[in-house]
C-alpha cells in the first residue's frame, strides 16, 4: 500500500499547525493567569503590567502565526 503524497502533505500541515499552536496557547493562558494573580495581589501594579503582558502575548501569538505560515507552505507548495 503506497502513501498518497497529497495525504502526506495534508497530514504534515495538520501536524504543523496542531503542534505549533498548542504551546503558544498554553503560554498565553499562563501569562494572563499570572498577570491577573499579580494584579489581584497588588492592584496598583496594573498599569505597569499591562504593556509587558500585551507585548509577551503578541510574541507568543507570533509563534502560532509562524506555525500557520509553515502549514500553508507545506499544504500549497
Amino acid at each position: 500500500m503506497a502513501l498518497d503524497p497529497e495525504a502526506a502533505k495534508n497530514f504534515a500541515a495538520a501536524a504543523a499547525i496542531g503542534v505549533g499552536s498548542i504551546m503558544p496557547a498554553f503560554a498565553i493562558g499562563k501569562l494572563a493567569a499570572k498577570a491577573m494573580e499579580s494584579i489581584g495581589r497588588n492592584p496598583e501594579s496594573a498599569g505597569k503590567l499591562q504593556t509587558p503582558m500585551i507585548l509577551a502575548i503578541a510574541f507568543a501569538e507570533a509563534i502560532a502565526i509562524y506555525a500557520l505560515v509553515m502549514a500553508l507552505i507545506i499544504k500549497f507548495v
